[in-house]
């Protein structure tokens, strides 16, 4: 006779989000590197700085540190990254020399614009086999589960 499952027995993988959501991460990095990574040379942070300046120039270092859940000095190395690479301009505000105003350059703006808009292509193209429905449910889906951590995928109010 076959000893009795105790109460606490492990749900199965494919009942996991963690899981489901890892392993959703190995198409969706291979579309990004496939459309964006290798034609562009952007690494998906270097991206999604430029995406989220290009949207909000507002934006300061401390906020876009926020908003990608990073720390302020690797905030600040990835900002210099992108300004040796011409892609990104700081300089002191004149209201607050305490503050950093960002900018992106005419490399930065074309790199954010051409990122999204193959970023756009590739994962309609990728993603064909689910309905219109089901990728504005997806989408909607994972705001939701981001927004549970404090995090509703903009720098906005941060």
């Amino acid at each position: 006779m076959p000893a009795p499952k105790p109460a606490t027995a492990l749900p199965r993988l494919d009942r996991i989000l963690g899981y489901q959501l890892a392993r959703a991460t190995i198409p969706t990095t291979a579309i990004y590197m496939r459309a964006v990574g290798e034609p562009l040379g952007l690494r998906p942070v270097e991206y999604t700085i430029l995406a989220l300046l290009h949207e909000d120039p507002s934006l300061t270092p401390a906020r876009l540190a926020r908003a990608l859940a990073v720390s302020a000095p690797n905030i600040t190395a990835w900002l210099s990254r992108l300004e040796e690479r011409g892609l990104l301009g700081r300089s002191t505000s004149a209201t607050d020399r305490r503050m950093q105003v960002l900018g992106l350059t005419a490399a930065g703006e074309r790199a954010a614009r051409e990122g999204t808009r193959r970023l756009v292509e590739a994962e309609q193209q990728a993603l064909s086999v689910l309905s219109p429905g089901e990728y504005a449910l997806l989408n909607e889906l994972l705001r939701k589960v981001a927004a549970i951590a404090g995090f509703d995928g903009t720098a906005k109010g941060r």
